[in-house]
């Protein structure tokens, strides 16, 4: 979740990805802010909520296929990369370089 405009920009992954490595990521709804410090289980069966990471962000690149920000987080630093699927609008390709 990334916080822009009063909202957070969501995609659902399984795992964070490796070094280089690629994992397909799904585009959710904005979600509230109040998901920011929340942890759980999502009312009407629709998952669970994990932090994995906190920090700042920074936006680098922003277009309709690429999303690239510089992570600053407590564990996380470097850039994590988002291209759209070509295939499927909502589906996203997201890879992490350290650095």
């Amino acid at each position: 979740m990334f916080e822009q405009n009063g909202a957070l920009r969501t995609w659902a992954l399984e795992k964070i990805p490796a070094t280089d490595e690629v994992v397909m990521s799904e585009q959710l709804a904005d979600h509230r802010l109040a998901y920011l410090e929340y942890e759980g289980e999502v009312t009407g069966d629709r998952g669970r909520v994990s932090r994995i990471e906190a920090g700042l962000y920074e936006l680098t690149t922003e277009s309709e296929t690429e999303i690239t920000v510089q992570l600053h987080g407590e564990k996380l630093f470097g850039a994590l990369r988002l291209t759209r699927d070509d295939q499927k609008a909502h589906l996203w390709r997201v890879s992490f370089t350290p650095g």
